[in-house]
């Protein structure tokens, strides 16, 4: 287990900006104590320094995994992000989606969203934001970069409801 170079902390921290943006210290210095990131067999551990000093003296091939993995780097040096670090993503996120509850069973088995299955969006949400996904009881589900069109569905959602407040002044 060591450190992470400069070129995998930068590469990494700009994955993680892209969920929480400025709030990328507050992962490091938390209120219960400081956290690093390490790096053994290309995976990338959350963990507390003084969990850190205890492992010290567990050899490197005899350590499985230490604290929360939060992702792993590729053979292309590229880093990818797992679901393991979503409940630290999720607190910090600047940019969420939550699914209604019809639609959040198809989500989870790989299925696209389609506009009546979400329930609200962060405003300024622009196209291929880093996102966390909620359900409407906040549960985080998911984090994502595939969301598309949400700038798009904002302006339906604004125009539809413009329209649906002219139709009711008709009556």
């Amino acid at each position: 287990m060591r450190p992470l170079t400069e070129e995998e902390t930068r590469v990494m921290f700009e994955k993680i900006a892209k969920y929480i943006g400025e709030n990328l210290q507050l992962l490091v210095d938390r209120p219960d104590g400081t956290y690093c990131f390490r790096l053994h067999n290309d995976r990338v551990y959350y963990v507390s320094e003084k969990i850190l000093k205890l492992a010290a003296n567990i050899s490197g091939d005899k350590l499985m995994s230490l604290g929360t993995c939060f992702g792993k780097f590729t053979k292309t040096h590229k880093f990818r992000l797992h679901i393991t670090a979503l409940d630290y993503l999720a607190p910090y996120a600047k940019y969420k989606v939550w699914i209604k509850p019809g639609a959040e069973q198809s989500f989870l088995y790989g299925n696209h969203v389609l506009k009546s299955g979400l329930g609200r969006i962060t405003e300024n949400t622009s196209q291929y934001q880093g996102v966390v996904v909620y359900s409407m009881a906040d549960i985080p589900l998911v984090e994502s970069l595939e969301l598309r069109m949400v700038a798009e569905f904002v302006k339906q959602m604004e125009f539809e409801e413009l329209e649906s407040i002219r139709a009711e002044r008709r009556f």
